[in-house]
């Protein structure tokens, strides 16, 4: 492995995240200047830009024939949003859960996450299997337009143009100035995917592990680093509509879209190998399942909670390095994991999440009926 591969592997990280930055400004601001909502533009175009490294790397890997990073890069990505994304944010300050996400955003996003699973067990998700997820992307940002116009707020418009800088008004130069910033962005998505995904592959194998540990590790963590940037600055500014919604619709557009264009780009579709269909697809699923009964506990994620996200991240990549080193420890700490610390947090949470029903149902009860 040359020093070559890995300068061409940290460039492409950066361009990728630098890509991504110029394709959700310039995008978000060409958008509010065509009299688009900002919130509209935080559930679309913003979930989508910040996906645009997972996307471009997708592609990338499907049309060289590379399933297992497509494969790794959506579920680890998929992972990595809950875990490491809204655990920072949460550590850094509680966050607060809009009830829209609880009831509409987060289950669709574990169904969408299960649907993945079945789409899988025949090892393959097939041309005709990427057009259904991509029309599913279409309907829910049709949906997400539709409902965005209804429910929208001067609050929630406020903090999304805080967030994202949106602009009602662009001058012909600054106009031009977006449109350069969105075909830059693109440039370099394009290009730093190219690199990152080489460059991965070489590295993968000059240190003999598969090409999914590498997807489902160091390319999906580097693809999630704008999710990551835009919830940790979110988190600070006090924004946590955003926090938490780009984390959630991130998710949702790495499986519609991104995993849908990549089966439709690749010859033959995308294959998923068998221990991605055994262990890391379940344990994307069980990580989205788990943020129902967190969200729905007071409708906010506390610090702990945030903290447990962080060490439960620690933990799987623990286990990924373990098993791709063939360390003899790793069934030690997959039974521990197993039969000890996960069954201990659903005891926890379920507990939790039947207290806080029950409060909310008091309260209601105590507010008698017509109040």
């Amino acid at each position: 492995m040359s020093p070559t591969t890995i300068i061409l592997f940290i460039l492409g990280l950066a361009m990728l995240i630098a890509g991504a930055e110029l394709l959700v400004r310039g995008a978000s601001r060409l958008a509010a200047a065509v009299g688009l909502s900002p919130l509209i533009i935080g559930l679309t175009i913003v979930a989508l830009g910040t996906s645009s490294p997972e996307l471009a790397v997708a592609v990338s890997s499907s049309l060289a024939g590379q399933s297992d990073l497509v494969v790794g890069n959506v579920v680890g990505s998929n992972i990595f949003n809950i875990l490491l994304i809204l655990g920072i944010g949460a550590v850094i300050a509680p966050l607060i859960v809009s009830q829209r996400l609880v009831r509409l955003e987060v289950p669709l996003m574990i169904g969408v996450s299960v649907l993945m699973f079945v789409l899988a067990l025949d090892r393959r998700i097939g041309r005709l299997e990427g057009g259904l997820l991509s029309a599913g992307i279409v309907a829910y940002i049709a949906f997400a337009i539709f409902q965005g116009h209804r429910e929208e707020n001067p609050a929630v418009q406020q903090e999304y143009e805080h967030g994202f800088g949106a602009e009602k008004r662009l001058s012909g130069r600054r106009t031009i100035l977006q449109v350069i910033m969105v075909v830059g962005g693109l440039a370099a998505l394009v290009i730093g995917s190219r690199w990152l995904v080489d460059s991965a592959t070489v590295i993968a194998r000059a240190l003999g592990l598969s090409e999914l540990i590498i997807g489902l590790t160091v390319v999906a963590i580097g693809t999630s680093s704008p999710e990551i940037a835009t919830s940790v600055i979110a988190s600070l500014r006090g924004e946590t509509d955003i926090a938490v919604g780009n984390a959630v619709g991130s998710n949702l557009f790495n499986i519609l879209a991104v995993l849908g264009l990549a089966a439709i780009v690749a010859p033959g579709g995308v294959t998923v190998a068998p221990s991605a269909l055994a262990f890391d697809i379940p344990v994307m699923i069980a990580v989205t399942v788990a943020c129902l009964p967190i969200f729905f506990i007071g409708y906010r994620i506390s610090r702990w909670e945030g903290a447990l996200f962080l060490c439960y991240a620690v933990a799987y990549v623990a286990y990924l390095i373990l098993g791709a080193t063939q360390h003899p420890a790793q069934r030690v700490f997959g039974s521990v994991m197993l039969y000890f610390v996960v069954p201990l947090t659903v005891i926890t949470l379920a507990v939790l999440a039947m207290r806080a029903f029950q409060v909310q149902h008091l309260r209601k009860a105590d507010q008698g009926p017509g109040k």
